[in-house]
C-alpha cells in the first residue's frame, strides 16, 4: 500500500466531474437483475472491490453474466445478466464478500430464496460488522440460518435454504438499513406476501427509499404506508411477483461527489459542477450539497447537475446525518475549515461500518489540529488553523477520500495506503487531481 501527499490549491479551480456509477444501486440493480423473469441490462455500473465481489457471488451461485468495460472508462461498464425468476441456479456456494456490507446482507437474503446450502463469509473486518438483526428476519419469513459457535449474529453466515414462506416481520431503528432493504428486495419471491411493521425512528431512511424505487423500477412496486400526521414510515407490504427484464442505467455516485463538492466549498472562489445527478435523484446523498448551502457555499441544485462554489468562508452549523451517515466524514472535514463549531448528529451506525468511523474521524482531525468532542452518537468540531499530517485511513475508502478535501487546503497532507479508495472509486485520486488543477 502507497501515500499520497496532496498539494495545496495555487488557485480556485473551475471544473465539471462525472463520478462513475453509484455502488448502492449498482449492487442493488444486480441483486434485482439476477432475481427478474429474464434477461436485463444494467449500464454504468460501478467497477470497483464491492461491485466485484457482488459479481463473483453471483457467478458462483450460477447466474449467467456478460459484462463490457466502457470505452475509454475504468471504472464504469455494461452488464446483461440472465435472471431465474427468483430461483438461485446453484445449489451449493461458497461466497467471499470482501468488508462489501451491501454484497453480504443482500445475498443472504437472496440465498435463502434457494434451495441448497450457502456459506457467505468476508475479511477479519467483516467478522466483527453485525449481521444478526438481517438472519433473524430471515428465520421469521421461513429461513434457516445459522452462525458459527460463539459468533451469534456475525459473519460467517450459513444458509440451509428452502425458499421464503414469507409473513409479517417487524423492523426498529437497526444500525443499518441494508436490513431492511435486503428482505424488501427478496420479498417478492417469497411464497406468501411479506408485511414489515417499522417500528421507531428509521435508520437512513433514504437508502431504504432508493431500494423501493428501484424496484419499482424492475417492475414491483411495495405499498408504502405513512403515518397520517408525520409522514414517518410505517408499514410496507410486498405481495408475490416476478421482476421485469429490465434495462437500467445506474446513476453517477452521489456519495463519491461530495468529496469535489466539499472540495470547492472549502476553497474561497472554487467552483464544481456535478453531471448526472440533481433533483431527480434515486441517492438520498445529493442532500449533501443542501448542507453545504446552510454553510454558506452558493449551491445550484438542477435536474441532473449540482454546482457548488465556495464562499469567502463557511459556517458552522448543528445537523442531523442519520439521514444520510456516510457524509459524517467528509463534513467533519468541512467542518474543520468552518467559522464557528460544526456539530454532527445521528451517527450510531458509524461504529460498524468499514472501520469505527466516529473514532477514525476524531482521531485524524485532532492531527490537523481541530478540536473534537463525541458525545453519544454526536460529534463536535472546534476548527483550527491546519497543520500538515500523515492520514491513517484504517482501509476505509471514505477516510481516504475525506481527508483529501483537507489536502487542498492545508500543505502537507499525506493520506496513507490510497490503495484503499478500490473499494469504490479507483480512480478517484486521479480525478481529484484533474479538478482541482482545472480553471
Amino acid at each position: 500500500m502507497s501515500d499520497l501527499t496532496l498539494e495545496p490549491l495555487r488557485q480556485p479551480f473551475a471544473a465539471r466531474i462525472t463520478p462513475p456509477g453509484s455502488k448502492s444501486l449498482t449492487n442493488r440493480a444486480l441483486v434485482l437483475g439476477a432475481l427478474a423473469a429474464g434477461p436485463c441490462e444494467i449500464s454504468n455500473i460501478l467497477v470497483a472491490d464491492d461491485t466485484a465481489v457482488m459479481l463473483d457471488g453471483l457467478k458462483r451461485l450460477g447466474f449467467a453474466l456478460e459484462a463490457d468495460r466502457a470505452e475509454g472508462a475504468a471504472d464504469t461498464g455494461t452488464l446483461r445478466i440472465e435472471g431465474r425468476a427468483g430461483t438461485i441456479p446453484a445449489s451449493r456456494a461458497e461466497l467471499f464478500c470482501g468488508n462489501s456490507g451491501t454484497t453480504i446482507r443482500f445475498l443472504t437474503a437472496m440465498c435463502a430464496l434457494g434451495r441448497g446450502r450457502y456459506t457467505l463469509d468476508g475479511v477479519p473486518r467483516m467478522r466483527q460488522r453485525p449481521i444478526g438483526a438481517l438472519t433473524a428476519l430471515l428465520t421469521t419469513l421461513g429461513a434457516r440460518i445459522t452462525h458459527e459457535p460463539g459468533a451469534d449474529g456475525f459473519p460467517p453466515v450459513h444458509v440451509e435454504a428452502g425458499g421464503l414462506r414469507g409473513g409479517t416481520i417487524a423492523y426498529g431503528s437497526e444500525v443499518s438499513s441494508q436490513y431492511l432493504s435486503a428482505v424488501l428486495m427478496a420479498a417478492p419471491c417469497a411464497a406468501a406476501g411479506v408485511r414489515v411493521e417499522l417500528t421507531g425512528v428509521q435508520t437512513s431512511w433514504p437508502y431504504v427509499a432508493m431500494t423501493l424505487q428501484l424496484m419499482a423500477r424492475f417492475g414491483v412496486t411495495p405499498a408504502l404506508e405513512t403515518d397520517a400526521a408525520t409522514g414517518a414510515p410505517r408499514r410496507i407490504v410486498v405481495t408475490p411477483a416476478r421482476y421485469a427484464p429490465t434495462r437500467y442505467a445506474v446513476e453517477p455516485d452521489a456519495s463519491n461527489a461530495s468529496y469535489f463538492l466539499a472540495a470547492a466549498a472549502v476553497n474561497p472562489g472554487a467552483k464544481v459542477t456535478i453531471e448526472g445527478l440533481g433533483n431527480t435523484s434515486l441517492q438520498g446523498d445529493v442532500g449533501f450539497a443542501s448542507v453545504l448551502r446552510r454553510m454558506g457555499a452558493d449551491v445550484v441544485i438542477g435536474t441532473d447537475f449540482i454546482t457548488v462554489t465556495g464562499p469567502a468562508a463557511i459556517t458552522g452549523i448543528d445537523v442531523d446525518l442519520s439521514g444520510m451517515p456516510d457524509m459524517a466524514q467528509t463534513l467533519g472535514v468541512v467542518g474543520a475549515f468552518a467559522s464557528g463549531r460544526t456539530t454532527i448528529r445521528g451517527l450510531r451506525t458509524l461504529r460498524v461500518k468499514e472501520t469505527d468511523r466516529i473514532d477514525a474521524l476524531s482521531r485524524e482531525l485532532r492531527k490537523l489540529g481541530a478540536g473534537v468532542d463525541v458525545e453519544g452518537d454526536a460529534l463536535t468540531i472546534t476548527p483550527a488553523p491546519g497543520r500538515s499530517a500523515a492520514i491513517d485511513t484504517y482501509d476505509d475508502h471514505r477516510m481516504a477520500m475525506s481527508f483529501a478535501v483537507a489536502g487542498t487546503r492545508i500543505p502537507g497532507v499525506t493520506i496513507r495506503d490510497v490503495e484503499c479508495v478500490g473499494k469504490t472509486y479507483p480512480r478517484f485520486f486521479a480525478d481529484l487531481k484533474s479538478v482541482i488543477t482545472s480553471a
